[in-house]
């Protein structure tokens, strides 16, 4: 694989994680801005492979911030995703192997006892925080007043998918992937689309 290397061996002003879970800025040495196949580099090098501390920035935007080894994901560090969220995780060699997802609205997931959005609780994280609206007021999704979507489209969660050319786009409107037989029959059966108001129920007056 060939790769472009710009500024090794000077300091590059790269992301951090803050002790608090902030992000600041520092300068790494020996830094080298790196693009791989659409990804970008920013951090510390050795041997021409990214080594302690630095921020790799995937093409879908999702970066990581934290320590690497040989080339990988190595040691303590966070995926940062564009729609809010965040995955923590202590990492062996490119694999997690121990971490935790924080949705953007600071829910935080749990792989056993969940007890968001259950059969028995159907409110949303926010009517939780906040409390339920009053009678006849309904919350069509966690984020009130609700994303507009652009006409003919679904809300998928991460993004709008178009029916049409079968693509899904993240809410700045950039390609995120194409969707399959599967993901094309939830995303039509279950998420909300423009104008409709939510799957299964008809549009008020």
């Amino acid at each position: 694989m060939r790769m472009r290397r710009r500024g090794e061996g000077r300091g590059v002003a790269c992301p951090r994680l803050s002790p608090g879970g902030g992000v600041a800025m520092a300068t790494a040495p020996r830094s080298a801005a790196m693009e791989v196949t659409g990804s970008r580099f920013c951090g510390s090098t050795e041997r021409g492979r990214m080594e302690g501390w630095g921020s790799y920035t995937l093409p879908t935007g999702t970066e990581y911030l934290g320590e690497l080894r040989d080339g990988a994901f190595h040691g303590r560090g966070a995926l940062l995703f564009p729609g809010g969220g965040t995955f923590r995780a202590v990492w062996h060699r490119g694999v997690p192997a121990e971490g935790k997802f924080t949705f953007a609205d600071g829910l935080e997931y749990a792989a056993e006892r969940w007890d968001y959005c259950d059969g028995y609780d159907r409110r949303f994280y926010t009517e939780i925080c906040s409390g339920l609206r009053p009678a006849g007021i309904s919350q069509l999704t966690n984020l009130d007043p609700p994303r507009k979507i652009p006409e003919g489209c679904y809300d998928c969660g991460d993004g709008f998918y178009n029916p049409n050319t079968r693509t899904v786009t993240d809410y700045e409107l950039r390609f995120l992937r194409n969707a399959d037989d599967e993901e094309h029959e939830w995303i039509t059966r279950t998420c909300r689309k423009a104008e409709d108001g939510a799957p299964g129920q008809k549009p008020g007056p």
